[in-house]
């Protein structure tokens, strides 16, 4: 009987203490989300943002504030998210770029660490970036360009969002995989260099689908191939890099991603709430809808799940800026 008291005791003493970590996520949240965005309005990841922001606060009943902080990469966002009370009332959209490229591009100067000092919620979208040249030029296709390089030193030029982009480094895998002499000319933005390759003053670029498609179906561009590992929805009928003959490229860093993290620190019941939240308004058919409008795909996952691939694409990142010597601008 005394065992059975003594059980019965536990028992109870446990249920007690989880109570107030049950009643915490319950009870949260009791006032307005902040929302940090890490490049100024009117670009994919705010898009993003604004579209999933509303459907959580609709979920959970609270508004949710945006908050547009650009520079240094999306680097000062990133800031203020990791130095945000850990209460889950501060949320944010990390990239590939802040949180795999970034690190190697700026070293010790970087004011965050992307494992340390952030919880992962989940990944919201992939998407790929496209390889688009002038139409004027005489190759056709990728192989033909890379030919053009190595017979014509010093005439091919790929532009960029500037040193250390997403853009950038998938030109400069496609150099270090094919040995081709090819210049890069970083610029202040996509918008710019994707204009110069439509005059003819740079030879290709790599892009997103949401600004370059249009300028491709017009035909000022012409499309060449995707950066990621399977051939696009959106595309179907342009092959991937490793079809357009450049063997090894989907492994070093083809799945491009934004998601959603807080600061370290954010209660786990807090935490799972957010996940089971995000990821509910994240695959309702109207959000899919939105996304795919962007031509991006939906992706979620497991807070751990998120971390994971975070560790796996700085280490492949870091190998791509280390071997194509890219600097901050």
């Amino acid at each position: 009987m005394k065992a059975i008291r003594r059980t019965l005791m536990a028992a109870g003493l446990a249920c007690a203490a989880l109570a107030p970590v049950a009643g915490l996520a319950q009870a949260w949240p009791t006032k307005p989300l902040k929302w940090i965005v890490p490049f100024p309005p009117g670009g994919p990841t705010d898009l993003l943002s604004r579209a999933i922001a509303q459907g959580l606060s609709e979920s959970l009943g609270q508004p949710v504030v945006i908050e547009n902080r650009g520079g240094a990469g999306g680097g000062l966002a990133m800031d203020a998210l990791a130095k945000s009370p850990p209460d889950g009332y501060t949320i944010g959209l990390p990239t590939i770029g802040t949180h795999a490229i970034n690190p190697a591009l700026y070293g010790a100067k970087l004011p965050y660490d992307p494992v340390r000092d952030f919880t992962p919620l989940t990944l919201a979208v992939s998407y790929v970036n496209i390889m688009v040249i002038n139409p004027a030029h005489p190759a056709r296709n990728v192989a033909e360009l890379v030919e053009y390089a190595k017979a014509n030193p010093g005439k091919v030029t790929f532009g960029s969002a500037g040193n250390g982009s997403s853009n950038h480094l998938s030109g400069e895998v496609l150099k270090a995989l094919t040995d081709a002499p090819m210049q890069h000319i970083p610029y202040k933005g996509s918008a710019q260099a994707l204009t110069d390759v439509m005059a003819g003053n740079t030879t290709f670029m790599y892009d997103i689908l949401n600004t370059s498609l249009p300028q491709v179906r017009a035909g000022r561009v012409r499309a060449l191939a995707v950066t990621s590992s399977k051939r696009s929805p959106y595309v179907p009928e342009i092959p991937t890099m490793e079809e357009a003959g450049v063997k090894g490229y989907s492994a070093t860093g083809s799945d491009l991603w934004m998601g959603v993290m807080g600061p370290r620190g954010i209660p786990k019941p807090i935490a799972d709430r957010l996940n089971a939240e995000l990821i509910k308004v994240l695959r309702s058919p109207a959000m899919r809808e939105k996304i795919r409008a962007q031509f991006l795909d939906p992706w979620t996952c497991t807070p751990e799940e998120f971390m994971q691939i975070v560790k796996t694409d700085l280490a492949k990142w870091s190998k791509i800026v280390k071997d194509s010597g890219a600097r901050v601008d």
